[in-house]
C-alpha cells in the first residue's frame, strides 16, 4: 500500500482569491520580492490540520471521521484580513477575520478525526488561521510586506465545507516548482449544501 500526503483545509472562493491576487501583485512590486518564493493561486488555502503521509488504507476511515466533524460544525463567516510572518520571514501570510472561534473548533475536530482514524499526529499546537502567500529559504526582513498587508481585507464568505486535500510534491526537480493540490473529499458543514 502506498501513502498520500494529506491535509484538511478551508478553500476560499474565486472572488476572495481574486482580491488576494490583486494584493499579492502589489506585494511582488516591493523591493526584494524576487527573493521570496510566492505561493501560486492553487496553493492558497487555510490548512485546518496537516496529516503528512497517510497510509492509503486509513483514508476511508479518515474521510468518514471528517464527515462527522464537518456535520457537527455550523457554517461560519470568514474573510482574509491583514497579515504576518513566522520565523523571521520564513513564511509571509494573510490572516483571517470572522468567526475564528468556529474555525478553531473545526481545526480541532479535523485533528481529532485523524487521531481517531489512527493517523500519527504531532503534538497539538494552538490553531492559528493563516494563508501562506510566500516563503523564504533563509529568512528575510518582510516587515514592509506585513505592513502592506495591514490594510488588506477580502470580501467575506460563508465557509460551508471542509476539504481533504492531497498534496503531490514536485518530482521534476525544477527549482521553484509548486506542489499540486487535489481535493480528495469535500465534506459539507452542518446544514450546508
Amino acid at each position: 500500500m502506498g501513502s498520500m500526503r494529506l491535509f484538511a483545509a478551508v478553500l476560499p472562493p474565486e472572488n476572495v482569491l481574486g482580491a488576494l491576487a490583486r494584493e499579492v501583485a502589489g506585494l511582488r512590486k516591493l523591493p526584494g520580492a524576487d527573493r521570496l518564493r510566492w505561493t501560486q493561486r492553487p496553493g492558497w488555502h487555510f490548512t485546518l490540520a496537516f496529516y503528512g503521509e497517510v497510509d492509503e488504507e486509513l483514508v476511508p476511515e479518515l474521510s468518514a471521521r471528517l464527515e462527522k466533524a464537518a456535520r457537527r460544525t455550523d457554517p461560519f463567516p470568514l474573510a482574509l484580513r491583514g497579515g504576518g510572518q513566522f520565523g523571521r520571514g520564513r513564511a509571509l501570510w494573510a490572516g483571517a477575520d470572522g468567526d475564528l472561534r468556529t474555525m478553531r473548533l473545526l481545526a480541532g475536530r479535523a485533528e481529532a478525526a485523524a487521531r481517531k482514524a489512527g493517523v500519527p499526529m504531532r503534538e497539538h499546537r494552538p490553531y492559528r488561521a493563516h494563508l501562506t502567500v510566500a516563503r523564504s529559504r533563509d529568512g528575510m526582513d518582510v516587515r514592509a510586506y506585513v505592513q502592506a498587508l495591514a490594510d488588506f481585507t477580502s470580501p467575506t464568505w460563508t465557509v460551508e465545507e471542509l476539504v481533504l486535500v492531497h498534496s503531490r510534491l514536485p518530482r521534476s526537480g525544477t527549482p521553484g516548482e509548486q506542489p499540486r493540490y487535489e481535493p480528495v473529499a469535500r465534506r459539507p458543514l452542518r446544514g450546508a449544501g
